[in-house]
């Protein structure tokens, strides 16, 4: 029962406009419909493949985050029913997506993936890159992907100024492109947040966190 006890926690604690995604990466099939049963239904993964299994053993109307890093290759085992991607982080991927998407008459929901963090091992594009992106002749071209917001992970510190001035800083580039609108640019979402910054992403302007450990406990990776 510690899962639904832990989940109606956190809700309780989040401000009504911050959409929590429940991590369940390498957590068992019950784990994530105890989570469903207290009411969750959004859920994220990290591996398109786990996703893909767990979404045939589980209920039709949760929503599936994709929130790893993203392999042309794999997107085509998640087109049929992915809800949301949240880390764009190349143009190739994103005609990938766009590609996969026409083959299922869908328009998948996506986030593009910034680099905020100083550390080396963090996926993401520049602001640069965005710009390029969106406002390329190519982009407009993309009927079947529709770019929600951006989505950003915070350098893996203590230090919580560093943190904060992370987040600062994508809100303010979320805020900046909010002038760009086009028919598959609409940027309405800023996923900042996991189990241990996620309070400090909700004060510089989230409104989607993507929490696992503090919800389903510590994972094994064995």
């Amino acid at each position: 029962m510690f899962i639904k006890e832990n989940l109606h926690k956190i809700k309780n604690n989040i401000p009504a406009n911050v959409e929590l995604i429940a991590v369940s990466k390498t957590k068992p099939v019950s784990d994530i419909l105890e989570a469903y049963k207290a009411g969750q239904r959004a859920f994220g993964e990290n591996k398109i493949q786990e996703m893909a299994k767990k979404y045939e053993e589980l209920p039709k109307d949760i929503q599936w985050h994709m929130i790893g890093h993203l392999q042309r290759n794999k997107v085509k085992y998640m087109a049929h029913f992915v809800h949301l991607i949240h880390g764009v982080d190349s143009f190739k991927t994103l005609k990938e997506i766009n590609k996969q998407a026409l083959k299922h008459n869908r328009i998948i929901n996506c986030l593009l993936q910034l680099k905020i963090a100083k550390e080396d091992t963090k996926f993401g594009l520049s602001i640069a890159d965005v710009n390029d992106i969106i406002t390329s002749e190519e982009f407009t071209s993309l009927k079947n992907i529709n770019i929600k917001g951006l989505m950003g992970m915070a350098s893996f510190t203590e230090d919580k100024s560093i943190i904060r001035a992370e987040f600062n800083m994508l809100n303010s580039i979320f805020f900046e492109l909010k002038k760009y609108i086009f028919f598959n640019f609409n940027p309405s979402i800023l996923s900042m947040g996991m189990s241990g910054d996620y309070k400090i992403a909700i004060e510089a302007g989230s409104n989607m966190i993507r929490v696992g450990s503090l919800i389903f406990g510590k994972r094994n990776y064995t």
